[in-house]
């Protein structure tokens, strides 16, 4: 796994937040009541939130200092519990969840077949698995913390694999989320220049780490100073859709285990 990509909650990387905290507010009306496990939950920042309305809630993430710190950081929340464990396997035992969500998690990792058979083993008979990931063809530049981004012909055919009649989403944004990211395309496509033989797809994933944060972090403060509006996106200006996937900028499956 390419780890170090963790959730930052500065101003400028709040468009980025919401559209991954959209994934969560959805879960929430699967996950009432249930006995959730919640994969590559980093310091447990959307995990906490599903705990709100769980009977029980895991966190699991390969990092145990980082979940050293989100179980003292969710110490309050007594249906809330975190193991750690290089996935897959989930450390977890067989048919015991009721819900599993991963949410901007399956890309980061090599054996994505067997995360999700995992994902059917532990889930309880009718049980549900609620996954995202980014959209490969919206992708601009080579994210070096991603394994692997899939299309959505991909991830039809892989998650069929396992779950038969999975069901399978785009996350889309209205016109100020979209408007952000023509904007970043349109950055990044400068500094894209830079590079004109895409040196940049063929060298270790290691090597770019720290530009791409450096321009990452860079490239977002500036949308901020040029676009105060960027602030007042919340999760609401995010909605699933079966329409023009190709153009939606993550895929979203719901699967349930027969």
């Amino acid at each position: 796994m390419h780890d170090r990509e963790r959730p930052s909650f500065e101003d400028s990387n709040n468009v980025t937040v919401q559209r991954c905290f959209f994934a969560y507010e959805f879960a929430r009306d699967f996950v009432a009541g249930k006995n959730t496990a919640d994969i590559g939950c980093a310091d447990g920042y959307g995990t906490q939130y599903l705990a709100d309305y769980t009977n029980t809630t895991v966190g699991v993430d390969y990092s145990e200092a980082t979940l050293v710190d989100a179980r003292k950081k969710h110490a309050a929340k007594t249906n809330l519990t975190f193991k750690s464990g290089s996935v897959p396997p989930l450390p977890l035992e067989s048919e015991s969840m009721d819900v599993i969500t991963a949410f901007q998690f399956i890309e980061h990792i090599e054996d994505r077949l067997g995360f999700i058979k995992e994902a059917y083993r532990v889930l309880k008979p009718g049980g549900t698995f609620l996954c995202s990931t980014p959209n490969a063809k919206m992708s601009i530049a080579r994210n070096p913390f991603h394994v692997h981004e899939y299309t959505f012909n991909e991830m039809k055919q892989e998650m069929g694999k396992v779950f038969p009649n999975a069901q399978i989403k785009g996350v889309q944004g209205n016109k100020a989320v979209n408007k952000y990211y023509e904007d970043n395309a349109k950055w990044a496509k400068k500094i894209l220049r830079l590079d004109p033989l895409g040196v940049h797809k063929m060298i270790p994933a290691s090597w770019l780490v720290v530009p791409y944060n450096f321009l990452t972090t860079m490239m977002r403060k500036n949308l901020k100073e040029e676009n105060s509006d960027t602030l007042n996106i919340s999760t609401k200006d995010f909605f699933l859709t079966t329409e023009n996937l190709d153009e939606t900028w993550d895929i979203f499956v719901v699967a349930r285990k027969v």
